[in-house]
Formats: structure tokens, C-alpha cells, sequence
């Protein structure tokens, strides 16, 4: 891992990573309700997402279904996918995939304690940053679907796409 995170702080200029779509999906609008859903270019190597959603009634027990998908003739099942208990997470991160994506957008949002979960839910200014990825990931676009459910019924799902490549002949 030590050695991907030197990797990429070298050859930081030869790496794309970047979102390229960003889609999100409210089931229960009485639950949850999405505000806002987007992305902004902010330069050519920087695109940043933002979300917000309010959760009108307290939760405590809220769990996320995770998986990653890579492009190949339309999005195919990939290696990683995961169903994390919300809750127990933020009490101690107990799930190696949940805690890389976790880590990714931790500093930009408000979602950073344990439940009961409640109110506005802000995802702002997020960008990729290669250096956080701590795992070797092959070039090409991959999506990120992250289904969630309170109380064991599904109340809203987010899906990131976003691009991974590593130009080795630019360094």
C-alpha cells in the first residue's frame, strides 16, 4: 500500500481521477429527500460533486450496499462489494472498503458521526484525489452504486462514475 501512495505522489501530473457522473434516486421521499445532485467542472483536471439531502425522521439503523462496476461494453460487476452497517461503522471502521471510500470524502462532509442520523446530510466541494486511493486500480471508468436502507427497507441510491487512468508514458 506504502508503496501505491509514493507511486501515485510521483507520478501525480500522469493521473486522471475524476468524476464523470453523478446520479442519486430518493424511494421514500417522506424519509429522504435529495435537494441537490450534481457536478461542476472546476478545470479540466477537477470536477467536484455536491449533495444534499435531508433525513426527516431520526434513523438508527441504517445500512449501505456497495458495489463497483466497470465499464466494458456498459457497466459490469466488478471486484469489490460490500453491505456495511452504517452505524457501527462511524462507531469503529470495521470494514476495509467502506473505510477507503470513507476516506475519500470524509473532509468534505458532515456525515462524520454515528447514528441517530437526522437532518440535513451535505456532500460539498468533493473532489478525487489520487494520492488517497490506496489501492492499484487498472486504467479505464469505473461506478460506484451505493444503495441505502433504513430500518431494513431501501430509501435512496447514489451512483458516482468516475474515471481512473494512469498515464505512465506523461511522467
Amino acid at each position: 500500500m506504502r508503496y501505491t501512495f509514493i507511486y501515485c505522489a510521483l507520478l501525480g501530473y500522469a493521473v486522471i481521477f475524476k468524476f464523470s457522473n453523478f446520479v442519486c434516486e430518493s424511494y421514500n421521499k417522506s424519509w429522504f429527500e435529495f435537494h441537490e445532485c450534481r457536478l461542476k467542472a472546476v478545470s479540466r483536471e477537477r470536477v467536484i460533486l455536491n449533495m444534499n439531502g435531508t433525513i426527516l425522521h431520526p434513523v438508527n439503523n441504517a445500512h449501505t450496499e456497495g458495489k463497483v462496476f466497470k465499464r466494458e461494453s456498459g457497466f459490469k460487476p466488478w471486484l469489490m462489494e460490500s453491505r456495511v452497517d452504517a452505524c457501527r461503522f462511524m462507531r469503529k471502521s470495521y470494514n476495509p472498503i467502506a473505510k477507503l471510500v470513507f476516506g475519500l470524502f470524509k473532509e468534505f462532509t458532515n456525515i462524520n458521526h454515528t447514528c441517530p442520523y437526522v437532518g440535513p446530510q451535505v456532500v460539498r466541494g468533493f473532489y478525487l484525489k489520487p494520492e488517497l486511493l490506496l489501492l492499484p486500480f487498472p486504467s479505464g471508468e469505473y461506478m460506484l452504486s451505493l444503495r441505502w436502507f433504513f430500518d431494513q427497507k431501501l430509501q435512496f441510491d447514489t451512483n458516482v462514475s468516475f474515471v481512473f487512468v494512469e498515464d505512465i508514458m506523461k511522467a
